[in-house]
């Protein structure tokens, strides 16, 4: 089987970051002829037949999408998701940091088939340097006239405005990202009415991931048959996977989706570390529901993962070895989703902190049986009852590690501390456990 490197197939090419670099290997040339020889529906529907979905964490077809937004009702506008926050995710970062251009191209094709004269890129408040990279490049297209009045010396112009957000993981909720944008509080508006009927502004808005939008150049130059005859017959292309963990080799890699999780696992990130066993994984982020070893045979498909219990999302892939106590891995998420819970809503502001109260007596092993089952009641009582998906997510890996290693949570009960910890804490020389 052919192996496809599309995103990242030039990265390591020394100044790739620069524009005359980024052309010389065929940069612009999408757009370029995108201009020339395509009218906005037809990329669109190449879009559609190419089958891309999403790669911020939904998977929502791309063209699809792009097709909610009413005829006839303008200005409409473009945002740049880039506020990668999940835990375990870097894969933006990296497209940023390694191919920037690929990223403004993507952009500015969305952009003309979608009829936008405004796209804002809205990257994380920490990403410092990314942001100062892409607002140099974007001057650097700017220049060469791939952005801005009349762009190649068509008819079509838009302006590209990089904005930095202030490190607040709901603003990767596309509404609060919106609210964000207009100069509010990020927080998660009410759906419907629907970015595409009033977004950003109260236009009409389309909210795409970075790594979706990098695929553009690629599905144009070569068109949507091409790109749907990569990976599997609803989850189409390629996936950068950030690997992280008790792995050999962690990192960015690119794979075709439909290949299996173990070929990631074993051919790209070396195994397990030092020799250690795989105990659990999560395949797509903190957010995303825990795996065993058995489900190294999955294929990377979205549908397949799903079934299985827990989903690619944001292609995050978290490895942890036998040492590892899912407890205080559940006690660290829910810790997280607490301190960023928004707090617009009660199930989600309440019972993140109830959560984590709970989860902290559980891993300090103080924690009796009954309260198991208020753990189950809270997650219970959050578990799509919450305004927007954090507080959803929030109960996703806990009840999942409590369903594959009950004993483990049961375990902590009364222990007095951390069991799992006791057992693999490395003893003096000479002594036995």
């Amino acid at each position: 089987m052919a192996e496809y490197k599309l995103l990242t197939k030039d990265i390591g090419v020394e100044g790739l970051q620069t524009l005359p670099v980024y052309e010389r290997r065929g940069g612009y040339q999408a757009l370029r002829a995108a201009l020339r020889d395509r009218t906005p529906d037809e990329i669109v529907e190449q879009v559609k037949i190419s089958g891309l979905r999403g790669r911020g964490g939904a998977g929502f077809p791309t063209g699809t999408k792009w097709s909610f937004l009413p005829r006839d009702v303008f200005p409409r506008y473009l945002c740049i998701n880039a506020d990668e926050s999940e835990p375990g995710c870097f894969k933006d970062r990296y497209l940023i940091d390694e191919n920037p251009h690929q990223l403004i191209e993507g952009i500015v094709i969305a952009a003309y088939a979608l009829q936008v004269k405004h796209a804002f890129l809205y990257i994380r408040g920490e990403y410092h340097d990314q942001r100062l990279l892409l607002e140099r490049c974007v001057e650097e297209a700017r220049a060469a006239g791939y952005i801005g009045e009349r762009i190649l010396g068509s008819d079509f112009g838009c302006d590209v405005i990089v904005h930095g957000g202030a490190g607040a993981y709901i603003c990767g909720e596309e509404t609060a990202l919106i609210d964000s944008l207009e100069g509010f509080r990020g927080q998660p508006r009410l759906k419907p009415p629907f970015p595409a009927v009033k977004g950003l502004y109260g236009k009409p808005t389309v909210v795409n991931n970075v790594e979706t939008l990098s695929n553009l150049p690629h599905i144009l130059s070569r068109g949507g048959e091409w790109f749907k005859a990569i990976g599997t017959e609803r989850s189409t292309g390629t996936r950068v996977w950030c690997c992280s963990g008790h792995i050999e080799r962690p990192g960015c890699y690119e794979m075709e989706l439909g290949r299996p999780i173990r070929e990631l696992f074993e051919e790209h990130c070396g195994g397990m570390w030092r020799g250690r066993s795989l105990k659990a994984f999560q395949p797509g982020g903190g957010s995303m529901q825990v795996l065993l070893p058995d489900h190294l045979d999955l294929p990377l498909d979205m549908d397949a993962v799903m079934r299985a219990g827990s989903s690619l999302g944001a292609g995050a892939m978290m490895f942890m070895d036998e040492t590892t106590c899912l407890v205080n891995v559940s006690m660290r998420l829910v810790d997280f989703y607490h301190h960023e819970s928004c707090g617009k809503c009660a199930p989600c502001r309440e019972g993140t902190y109830f959560e984590s109260q709970l989860m902290h007596r559980l891993e300090a092993g103080v924690a009796t049986l009954d309260e198991l089952d208020t753990l189950k009641d809270i997650c219970a009582n959050m578990d799509g009852k919450c305004f927007c998906p954090l507080g959803d997510t929030a109960t996703w890996f806990v009840m999942s590690a409590y369903r594959h290693f009950r004993h483990e949570f049961e375990a902590h009960c009364g222990a007095g501390g951390c069991p799992v910890a006791r057992e693999h804490r490395p003893l003096p020389a000479g002594a036995a456990r």
